[in-house]
């Protein structure tokens, strides 16, 4: 169904979903429910180990469900990100009622299901749930808007002595050059970009470029190789950290060792031409759905000012993002509605979450750290990076990721019992 909310609208679309049943039990085994997010759903699947590594334990079976407007999931096909028209079903509410739709499906199609457990980011009915690296409180004041930076600066401190204080420095390094012809022309050739800076305002592209590229490292700092956002080595921060030891150097030795470190994340495999500053990612990830859904109800304030953190300083501005937003998709953002919606901090009469959070991951700085009940409990993996407990199981995980799996398997295996009692 396009529009679960009204009834006006009878269109429907094909939402894809995956699934494994090789080690479900029939007569009262559990449905692992993965609830897509903002990508291509078979990569998130070949990134979420972790339910395939208990799914036998547990005899469950695994549904991975697509997210509307990512993936083969397109509403309107091709025609789905050409207005805000088109654009006016991709919310989070639709998502979970797309979710909800299908889990009913399931229970009146698979007899003898007896329960429902949700790996990602999830509040559903009928339903327990593991929220994996879940920033639900990165909305209106709820936290600070510069922590979420500063855990990325932390980061890089803690991997390499003159690390975080290099890349601070660099900005000034880039505002100068990129006053000049010639120093665009430099900064272009020495950061090997396909398309070369022309203005100052290519300069600030740059300058996004490369933030946008150290917060991307802070996600996917994994103990071991990956390949989630790019190929990397382990310990990605510490490898690019060995060319960033010295803060002083002249602006231009400074600008190529930093173009060292980036290139280690855009270029491990040592088959990249050049760089591409419209690309930080896999392609996997849909950036124009999240940037729509950023522009309307996921308005997530976030600030830095230079000296707690290491990027240049910039306030959060609400009437730029509007005007940024109106500008491209002709809507305007509802920094409250989420808040509306899902309740903010007050989540108490909710029940059988479990809040993970990796001390590596920036995006725990609006995750849930601390208990609320007993039903709403946290797992804090000091060593982990975004979903680390939601990859597969590796020889060289921390001893807290393993902690934290087990910890949510003991909880999943209490939630199953619980249920099969209740029938």
């Amino acid at each position: 169904q396009i529009d679960h909310f009204g009834f006006d609208e009878n269109l429907t679309f094909q939402q894809r979903y995956l699934i494994a049943d090789q080690h479900w039990k029939k007569d009262n085994g559990p449905i692992l429910f993965y609830t897509g997010n903002e990508g291509d759903i078979t990569w998130f699947c070949n990134n979420t180990g972790f339910m395939w590594d208990v799914a036998e334990e547990l005899n469950a079976m695994l549904v991975f469900a697509e997210h509307r407007y990512y993936g083969e999931s397109l509403p309107f096909g091709n025609d789905s990100f050409s207005d805000s028209k088109h654009l006016n079903y991709l919310t989070s509410e639709q998502a979970l009622a797309d979710f909800a739709v299908l889990v009913e499906g399931c229970k009146f199609t698979l007899q003898g299901l007896r329960t429902c457990v949700f790996p990602n980011n999830l509040f559903m009915s009928h339903s327990r749930a593991l929220a994996a690296s879940a920033p639900i409180w990165q909305f209106g004041d709820l936290v600070p808007c510069g922590t979420y930076f500063s855990i990325v600066t932390n980061d890089y401190k803690r991997s390499g002595k003159g690390c975080s204080e290099s890349i601070r420095n660099s900005w000034k390094a880039i505002n100068h050059l990129s006053s000049t012809d010639a120093g665009l022309k430099w900064l272009s050739s020495t950061f090997h970009l396909c398309s070369p800076l022309k203005n100052s305002q290519d300069a600030v592209s740059l300058k996004n470029w490369l933030s946008e590229t150290w917060v991307n490292l802070a996600m996917v700092n994994y103990p071991y190789k990956a390949d989630f956002l790019q190929p990397l080595p382990a310990w990605p921060i510490q490898e690019v950290c060995k060319f960033l030891k010295n803060p002083s150097l002249s602006d231009k030795l400074l600008l190529q060792n930093v173009f060292q470190a980036v290139n280690l994340y855009y270029n491990y495999s040592g088959e990249v031409s050049c760089l591409d500053m419209s690309e930080t990612a896999t392609k996997n990830l849909g950036q124009l759905g999240w940037y729509y859904q950023a522009c309307t109800e996921m308005v997530m304030p976030l600030c830095t000012d230079g000296v707690n953190d290491m990027f240049e300083p910039q306030k959060w501005d609400f009437r730029a993002l509007s005007e940024e937003c109106y500008k491209a998709w002709g809507v305007r953002p509802r920094p409250s509605w989420i808040l509306s919606m899902y309740g903010g901090k007050n989540i108490s009469s909710h029940s059988n979450i479990i809040f993970s959070n990796g001390g590596l991951d920036p995006w725990s700085a609006g995750g849930v750290t601390q208990n609320i009940t007993d039903s709403l409990v946290a797992i804090v993996i000091p060593e982990g990076a975004h979903h680390l407990d939601l990859r597969s199981r590796h020889p060289l995980d921390p001893k807290s990721v393993q902690q934290a799996r087990a910890l949510e398997v003991c909880y999943m295996k209490q939630w199953i019992e619980k249920a099969r009692q209740s029938h």
